[in-house]
């Protein structure tokens, strides 16, 4: 199983909007591309960034899910990202691996 992660930072004003977002269309358009079997949508308390800090985490069975989402999907979704959010947030992705 494999947790793919992504972090965004955005300034407060912008995460009322951005969280709607997450929650109505971003999220279940990227479950819908049944690649992931579950996700959570987490606020970080004690980010050392200024402003608000989310992550947004989608679970994979295996590599072969997760690589198929990111050259059949990630694009996309990472532009609608941009377009709906230029200038508002920044962003970085992390891949982990469960280990139990």
């Amino acid at each position: 199983m494999l947790l793919f992660n992504i972090t965004y930072i955005m300034e407060e004003a912008t995460a009322p909007k951005w969280l709607q977002w997450m929650q109505e269309s971003h999220i279940p358009r990227i479950m819908a591309t049944e690649h992931f079997v579950s996700y959570r949508l987490l606020k970080v308390l004690d980010s050392p960034n200024e402003g608000v800090t989310y992550c947004a985490q989608y679970v994979a069975e295996n590599m072969a899910e997760y690589l198929s989402y990111q050259s059949n999907h990630a694009p996309a979704f990472e532009a609608e990202v941009s377009t709906n959010f230029e200038n508002q947030l920044v962003s970085f992705q992390t891949l982990m691996e469960y280990i139990d």
